[in-house]
């Protein structure tokens, strides 16, 4: 089991630990609840240097990642990021991540820890062709920093100089300064930014961010803000069996030029303008219950799709899912979700469920 190099901090701290990716993670550290309004209405902070960082220069980088994304990193100007997807040939997902053009021949790659592995393998299948060289940065951290007030902590942990540069970044942008890098990114739905920073260095910010007021929160309360913020997480609600417009992600995709040939390209082009393609919703249950991952969707008694992602919305203090249903099925409508034999009402709504600390319920 790996272990981040905060581990005896978590353990300090009395975090229950949880097997994560193959990573002894902090599920929270006694409150999942408490840590989740933290982050809405104040500030938290997540270790998350299970994730992977993988920075490719040389040759002809950019060609490379035009060909095994689905996003387009040639739109990208130096110190800006964008979230994307790396398909496999079916179009399936094979995992989600951001990428960051760091300077000219220069990218930086934050992916997910379960499919770290996976991802690297083949991302030097296709190196060579390119004459890339890949670099997994085993030696920088990462600290989630997320919340309304986190840009007000960023003179606690900074250099004076690089407080005031991260604190006028615009959202999904990076900088990278005295072997630091810090990207306004997150995914909690709140303003927030991703510290990466030199492992030997990575428990004194920790420390001084607890110390200044800033609240510990682990996966638990992670994956209730993202759900809540309507964001996908991969092997729940996308894998690489499906196709991304059917679970939302078709933003992602760049069809132009229509002669780049990213890969998985010619298996989601016939499915474009299909009108029969499932959709991703999401869903509010209207009385009391849990929604759950694979309970089956209903419409006037017929099952039209099923959750990939439910649980509790301590901001709304409801339960609360993400769906793909059946191509009818639209916002505003009232369904049922069988939940241990009992069918539950439930309103379809357009995710996210809630955005920088408020409702954002709409149909």
């Amino acid at each position: 089991m790996h272990k981040t190099v905060l581990h005896d901090r978590h353990i300090g701290l009395g975090a229950r630990m949880a097997p994560f990716a193959g990573w002894d993670m902090p599920l929270h550290y006694g409150s999942q609840i408490q840590e989740h309004h933290a982050v809405r209405r104040a500030c938290g902070v997540f270790d998350v240097s299970h994730m992977g960082i993988v920075d490719m220069h040389g040759g002809d980088v950019l060609g490379m990642l035009r060909e095994i994304l689905a996003c387009d990193a040639g739109r990208l100007a130096n110190g800006a990021g964008q979230y994307g997807l790396m398909l496999n040939e079916r179009g399936g997902v094979a995992d989600d991540l951001i990428v960051y053009r760091l300077q000219a021949g220069l990218y930086t790659l934050v992916i997910n820890a379960g499919n770290r592995e996976k991802d690297l393998a083949w991302m030097r299948i296709h190196a060579p062709a390119h004459k890339v060289t890949l670099t997994e940065r085993h030696d920088l951290a990462i600290l989630a920093l997320q919340g309304p007030q986190a840009v007000d902590h960023l003179a606690e942990v900074l250099p004076a100089e690089l407080a005031v540069k991260a604190a006028a970044l615009p959202g999904f942008h990076i900088l990278e300064q005295e072997g630091w890098r810090i990207a306004r990114t997150g995914y909690t739905g709140e303003d927030g930014f991703e510290l990466m920073i030199p492992v030997n260095r990575a428990g004194g910010v920790w420390d001084r961010l607890l110390k200044s007021g800033v609240a510990p929160a682990g996966l638990g309360a992670r994956d209730t803000l993202r759900l809540e913020a309507g964001m996908n997480l991969h092997g729940r609600d996308m894998h690489d069996k499906s196709n991304p417009l059917e679970r939302g992600l078709g933003w992602t995709i760049a069809w132009e030029p229509a002669t780049r040939p990213f890969l998985g390209r010619q298996a989601l082009e016939p499915t474009r303008n299909d009108p029969a393609l499932k959709k991703r919703i999401g869903l509010l249950l209207l009385e009391k219950g849990v929604l759950r991952d694979h309970q089956v969707v209903y419409l006037n008694g017929e099952p039209v799709g099923e959750i990939t992602s439910g649980g509790y919305s301590p901001t709304l203090e409801a339960g609360i899912a993400l769906a793909v249903v059946e191509s009818g099925l639209q916002p505003g409508a009232l369904c049922q979700v069988e939940v241990r034999g009992r069918m539950l009402q439930t309103r379809a709504v357009r995710p996210p469920f809630v955005r920088m600390g408020k409702s954002a319920l709409r149909d």
